[in-house]
């Protein structure tokens, strides 16, 4: 949602506006009456705290659709627990929203609840602004405890020492999604998800696709730039990327199987079978192209299918990464976490909001119905709303490679800064075609005293 929209929201929720006047903004700002209606009544009006005695607030980025879901789990909540308690939703854009958490954390202002990066987390458990959450998560006041979720899936949000600040909400398993138009025009018989029921899916195997697309004038892969998306090939290829189990030093550069994955990635991009995302031109995605049919696969997780879902005639499924054994292997997992600011004046009350967000049920209530997140909790009950509907046909896939998957490594997440400086020092080998080794050499410079510092503040 942009800044406008999200100021229009704000003043809304606020009080300073009316429903009337919010609604005849949001549509002349483009947004659907439909869209805004639901928001409306989501929001039973647009009140501020009401009368009760005490209030917490809660916080995260939202889009338009997921405001309306996050708004009626406020309401079915406040109606439901600690009635002499009112909870109040506040949505933040999410271009500027880490910023304007700091801002407010330092102010003595920040929501009660609210959402972290997985970039992000490790700064506030450094600078000591949110709860630790160990002694909650194992008491009776917990809905669930901190073993009923993924264990690959807590990131910088644990310490090394099992400190943990933050509950994974949900989460974002990374797989390869596939045109099947874009395939079958290029000649290609046999779908990704046949070989990978064969346990034939392998780098090779993808990498004469990708040449086969690219010969019939289309774009074979596009690599996102996001360092995610660099590591999903390394682990997926058998490497490691940090040592210490992943709280340790930056290893890709020396991890044979790592190494032969980037040379592998560096290599496809200098044949054209693989497009670097920043090449494209501006406000072209890779979602965009493969809507278009002109792609053959992408890498993202679960959000991108509602969009998938409205295109018209789209004919696309997913498939994990390729690896040497042609079945699924660890590959990146996309996350947020709740964490509860330490100043609040209503720890219980806090928490008991949290839990319940991220609980089995929570989770569902979020996700049922066309939700685009996978969620983070081991539960039958839960996994159903992924696999609901059908769509995509091999959906399953999303929950294989949560329940194998990983998180941001802790080593990365803890250093500020650091997942965005490793991406702007490979962007020259995908730009120019510089050499792959000599820039992962010059990241382990740059970044092991780095990890060391963060690691060293955090036992």
């Amino acid at each position: 949602m942009g800044n406008p929209q999200q100021s229009l929201v704000q003043s809304f929720l606020s009080g300073k506006i009316g429903r009337r006047a919010f609604i005849n903004r949001a549509v002349g700002l483009g947004v659907s009456l439909a869209s805004v209606e639901a928001f409306v009544a989501a929001c039973g009006g647009g009140s501020g705290s009401g009368g009760s005695s005490s209030s917490i607030t809660w916080s995260n980025w939202a889009n338009t659709g997921e405001l309306v879901r996050f708004k009626a789990f406020t309401e079915d909540y406040n109606k439901k627990h600690n009635t002499n308690v009112n909870y109040n939703y506040v949505p933040s854009a999410n271009n500027n929203y880490f910023t304007k958490i700091t801002t407010e954390l330092n102010g003595g202002n920040a929501p009660d609840v609210f959402y972290v990066g997985d970039g992000d987390i490790a700064k506030l458990v450094a600078n000591q602004t949110v709860m630790q959450l160990n002694d909650l998560l194992s008491s009776s006041k917990s809905k669930e405890s901190a073993d009923d979720y993924l264990p690959g899936l807590w990131g910088a949000a644990k310490t090394k020492s099992g400190k943990i600040f933050g509950v994974p909400v949900d989460c974002n398993p990374l797989l390869l999604w596939f045109n099947k138009k874009v395939l079958t025009d290029a000649g290609i018989k046999d779908m990704p998800t046949d070989l990978y029921a064969q346990n034939k899916w392998t780098r090779d195997a993808f990498q004469e696709m990708i040449q086969k697309i690219h010969a019939s004038g289309k774009q074979g892969f596009i690599l996102d730039a996001w360092d995610m998306q660099y590591w999903a090939w390394c682990t997926s290829n058998g490497g490691k990327l940090y040592d210490n189990n992943n709280y340790g030093n930056f290893i890709v550069h020396e991890d044979p199987k790592s190494l032969d994955a980037m040379k592998w990635l560096a290599e496809q991009t200098k044949q054209k079978t693989i497009v670097y995302a920043g090449t494209l031109p501006k406000g072209q995605g890779s979602d965009l192209n493969f809507i278009g049919n002109q792609v053959g696969f992408i890498s993202v997780g679960r959000w991108d299918l509602p969009e998938f879902k409205s295109a018209g005639g789209l004919q696309y499924d997913c498939v994990p990464f390729p690896s040497p054994s042609g079945t699924i292997a660890p590959a990146p997992v996309a996350l947020a976490y709740m964490v509860i600011n330490k100043k609040t004046k209503l720890k219980d009350q806090a928490f008991d909001f949290l839990t319940n967000f991220v609980s089995a049920d929570g989770q569902t209530f979020r996700l049922h119905g066309g939700g685009n997140a996978v969620p983070s909790i081991k539960s039958t009950d839960t996994e159903k709303v992924v696999t609901e509907g059908g769509v995509p046909e091999h959906a399953k896939f999303l929950l294989d490679a949560r329940n194998i998957g990983y998180g941001l490594p802790p080593a990365e997440g803890s250093a500020p800064g650091l997942p965005g400086d490793i991406q702007t020092a490979l962007d020259p080998v995908w730009l120019q075609g510089k050499d792959v080794t000599t820039a992962l050499a010059g990241i382990a410079a740059m970044a092991n005293p780095r990890i060391k510092a963060a690691q060293d503040k955090l036992q």
